[in-house]
């Protein structure tokens, strides 16, 4: 069986992340242009405001339902000791959940399975599961950026290792280049 997951960063959000910018609207439209007809069931999203909106854009333009998910939520999926001041800056809540959040990702997403599937979530949760798939050290998350609205998949076969297909790939986006492939 294999599965290709393609993880898609929300859009460009408002500085609070209650809602997408123009800007984040036109981004989750092209990313949803890009994705069509790649035969997806549903588009699955962490409950975050601009996860959720992106998600019903992408949703819309594929004719798929959407599915909240916590595990895709924004939180950080491990800590790394010795950078305090880096997660001082986020609530309790994202680093004691995010670990146990980490791990239901991988189990629900991060496997051989039947077909596509698609998640819209965050930067975190993205570098943690491309760490994963190459299987990098656990402080690697921590410097794979992701760009809004940006394209990565990685192909999950039984009985293989997994393959990083793409990585932040936002061709799709109007004046935005092509970041790796």
């Amino acid at each position: 069986m294999t599965r290709e997951l393609h993880l898609v960063r929300h859009g460009e959000a408002t500085k609070d992340g209650s809602r997408l910018t123009a800007r984040g609207r036109k981004q989750a439209e092209a990313v949803a242009e890009r994705l069509r007809g790649k035969g997806f069931a549903a588009v699955h999203h962490g409950p975050a405001a601009r996860a959720a909106e992106t998600a019903a854009i992408i949703a819309g333009v594929l004719r798929v339902p959407c599915r909240v998910e916590a595990a895709a939520d924004d939180y950080v999926p491990h800590f790394v000791p010795d950078h305090d001041e880096f997660f001082d800056r986020f609530p309790e809540s994202e680093r004691t959940r995010g670990p146990a959040l980490a791990h239901e990702a991988e189990t629900r997403f991060a496997r051989p399975g039947d077909g596509p599937v698609l998640v819209v979530t965050h930067a975190f949760l993205i570098g943690w599961l491309v760490r994963d798939a190459l299987d990098a050290p656990p402080e690697s998350w921590l410097t794979l950026n992701h760009d809004n609205a940006a394209l990565t998949v990685i192909r999950y076969t039984t009985g293989e290792s997994p393959r990083l297909i793409r990585f932040n790939d936002s061709g799709h986006l109007p004046g935005e280049q092509l970041s790796s492939t």
